[in-house]
This record gives structure tokens, sequence and C-alpha cells, in this order.
């Protein structure tokens, strides 16, 4: 069976992981503002109870370092995630796309099972979808740019 012809595999791209965790970097403070001036606009433009009591005020309480803390932790999280990928599955970013679209979605429906408010619930829903999206595509970018084609094999002589 040695003489069965298989075709050569194709090279697999070099992944430059320090561009990647730079830019994963990157999108967890990107994230982290995300959260923080969203909860700023809905607490005090919009008047929403955004994680904690209006008597709290527009900074609120702990929750909301908590909130871009979490943020930042998600887009590290998606950055490790989509490393993984690269390095064990074909069409890594079509799967870390639809990871992250369901922990989206996941995210979004967390604040339904709460006592909150409606206008709550439905402002942090958007929050989150907002970041979600803001992760996804910022971490996917940064993961497609930090892909090189593989070296060409050199001719055998």
């Amino acid at each position: 069976m040695s003489n069965v012809y298989r075709p050569p595999t194709p090279p697999q791209p070099v992944l430059n992981a320090g561009r990647l965790w730079a830019g994963g970097a990157a999108t967890a403070l990107v994230a982290a503002l995300i959260a923080v001036i969203g909860i700023l606009f809905g607490r005090g433009v919009l008047d929403v109870e955004v994680l904690a009591r209006k008597a709290d005020g527009v900074w609120g309480d702990a929750s909301t370092g908590w909130y871009a803390a979490g943020a930042a932790a998600a887009a590290l999280l998606a950055t490790a995630l989509v490393q993984l990928l690269i390095l064990t599955t074909p069409r890594p970013l079509r799967f870390f796309g639809w990871v992250i679209a369901l922990a989206t979605v996941l995210a979004m429906l967390m604040p339904f099972v709460t006592d909150e408010s409606r206008g709550s619930r439905w402002y942090t829903a958007g929050l989150n979808l907002v970041l979600g999206v803001a992760i996804g595509t910022l971490v996917a970018g940064v993961a497609k740019s930090s892909l090189r084609p593989a070296p060409a094999p050199i001719p055998y002589r």
C-alpha cells in the first residue's frame, strides 16, 4: 500500500501569536470602555437602572467595574478560543463566529432571568449585543491579520 498516491496536504498558515494577543489586549480595552460608556449612557442620559439602583448615581456601584472587567475578560477568552481553534480545527474563523454568536445570544438572554425593571433588562441585553459584536468582529479581524501564508516548500532537486 505504500505506492498509493496521496495528494500533498496544503501547507498550514503560520500564526503570529504575539500579534494576536496584542490585538486581543486592545480588544479587551475597547470592550471595557464600551461597557463603562454604555452604563454611563444608560444611567446618565436614558435614566435606566443598569446593574444598579438609581440611588447609586450615574457611576453606580462596584458592578460597573465588574461589568467592565467581565467585558475585558470575555475579549481575552475570545482571543484564547480563536487561537485554540486556529491550531486545532479546519475553518477556525467560521467556528469562532458561531461560538461568539451563540455566546452573545446567551449574554442577551441573561438579563431576562433577573428581577430588574423591564427597561433595565432590555438596555442590558442591548449593551451585551454591542459588546458581543465588538468582541467578535475585533478578535476575528485580529486573528485573520495574524495569519500568514505558510512558506512555500523548497523544491526537491
